[in-house]
């Protein structure tokens, strides 16, 4: 059975079987919101935009997963009348289905255009992504809604499906699925990881994606630069998003185990850091290969030193007098921070830690000479305690901030915003010299 490590891994691999529309007048439309993820990989590596295709399932009262059919932008209205039938649902319950449903589209779409003007599909190939099908429903209603747009030819790319919806969904022109297991029973089940994708989500990965231009060599315009980049290191390719403004310090961004650059907490935080002037690099230290190899995503030595690589890459490539650098790094990703700054000539400015795992540095943490900020959350408990014994072998200026009741991904509402302000201020305070309000000193 072939399982998915997660949506962006899902999204690698189904955009080497467009190749073919590579460069092409095409767009690629995810379905939000579990869609886009897989639907900013595709873009990304067919290198054309991404924009969303809004529709929402109908789904049977008593079993919700379930679709008995699909609405979407335009007015569009696909049933199933077979589930229909089978269910035993009646036109009440699916009235009721759809009035709460259509309310639901009609917020999604007023918040999503509000940001994000709709691509114009007229004679172009609309390529229609989601993170599977299973009654197609949301595909075929997806589809119609592209037609109806004006595009010329229509694509459904979907990394798993069952292979006799596959086969019926007469309303694309090409439909592409890597997998057709059977028995099928549920989408999820073909992902190890099928964590719930939010509307910040999807915004946020469609601003990546509006902002992204591939980047390989060196910066030197004088301008503010939003590029993707792609840094050789070893004997492989990392690749990362840049934001470089024409001045200031830099925040480069190490993501922790299972997380990547595409992390919206840390891109939510990177956000803050822009509005207040910083420049951000958010990094892959690992290639999508090694992200599969477990003993690569914890060995924070070999993080560390791809953090080193990168950070003597972007002092190289940024223009004018040599600017100040800090780390702010997540999970292991902050063990792989506080590694790289102990280095002998590392200067870096200062470190954030957002849930990391500061131990993992090991004896490494003496010799850290940077300001270190440890935020953590109060519900974290385990965390909190290894951040504890961590900050007790810090001899740099460095503090301990809890957040409180905030679990290990600071979801609780506030919390990341909590996380944002407090290394924006630490940032401000330790990279440029002054913060509004400055940081308090000392060990808690």
């Amino acid at each position: 059975m072939h399982v998915f490590k997660d949506r962006s891994q899902a999204g690698r691999e189904l955009a080497r079987a467009l190749t073919r529309y590579r460069h092409q007048d095409a767009v690629v439309l995810g379905l939000p919101r579990g869609g886009v993820p897989v639907a900013f990989e595709v873009a990304v590596a067919l290198d054309v935009p991404l924009d969303v295709i809004i529709v929402r399932k109908l789904g049977v009262p008593f079993q919700p997963e379930l679709a008995m059919g699909a609405i979407g932008e335009g007015g569009v209205r696909v049933l199933d009348e077979h589930v229909i039938a089978v269910s035993g649902a009646t036109e009440r319950e699916l009235a009721l289905v759809e009035a709460r449903e259509r309310e639901v589209l009609r917020e999604r779409t007023t918040r999503i255009r509000a940001v994000r003007p709709q691509e114009d599909l007229r004679g172009k190939t609309a390529i229609v992504v989601d993170d599977g099908i299973a009654t197609g429903s949301t595909a075929r209603a997806a589809c119609r809604v592209a037609h109806a747009l004006g595009a010329a030819r229509v694509v459904l790319a979907v990394p798993v499906g069952p292979a006799d919806t596959v086969g019926e969904i007469a309303e694309a022109d090409e439909v592409i699925c890597l997998t057709t297991p059977s028995p099928f029973r549920a989408v999820g089940r073909f992902y190890r990881d099928f964590s719930a994708t939010t509307d910040d989500d999807v915004l946020q990965l469609l601003d990546a994606a509006g902002r992204r231009a591939v980047h390989p060599g060196p910066v030197d315009s004088p301008a503010s630069i939003d590029e993707d980049v792609a840094i050789p290191v070893d004997d492989t390719t990392v690749r990362g998003s840049l934001h470089l403004p024409a001045t200031g310090a830099i925040v480069v961004f190490a993501h922790g185990s299972g997380s990547s650059r595409h992390s919206p907490r840390n891109r939510a935080v990177a956000r803050v850091l822009r509005d207040a002037g910083f420049g951000t690099l958010l990094m892959d230290l690992l290639s999508p290969e090694e992200e599969l190899l477990r003993h690569a995503v914890f060995d924070v030595e070999l993080l560390a030193a791809r953090l080193t690589a990168v950070t003597d890459w972007l002092r190289a490539v940024s223009a004018g007098p040599p600017r100040p650098v800090g780390y702010f790094g997540a999970s292991t990703g902050a063990a792989a921070a506080l590694w790289a700054a102990a280095e002998p000539g590392a200067d870096i400015g200062a470190v954030v830690s957002r849930g990391g795992r500061p131990d993992l540095a090991g004896p490494r943490l003496s010799a850290v000479r940077a300001p270190t900020l440890l935020i953590v959350g109060g519900a974290d408990r385990q965390v909190l305690e290894l951040n504890r014994e961590a900050a007790a072998q810090l001899t740099c200026r460095h503090r301990l901030e809890i957040v409180p009741g905030a679990t290990h991904l600071f979801e609780e509402t506030g919390a990341l915003d909590a996380v944002a302000r407090l290394a924006r201020d630490w940032f401000a305070e330790h990279l440029v010299g002054e913060s509004e309000p400055r940081a308090r000193a000392g060990t808690p």
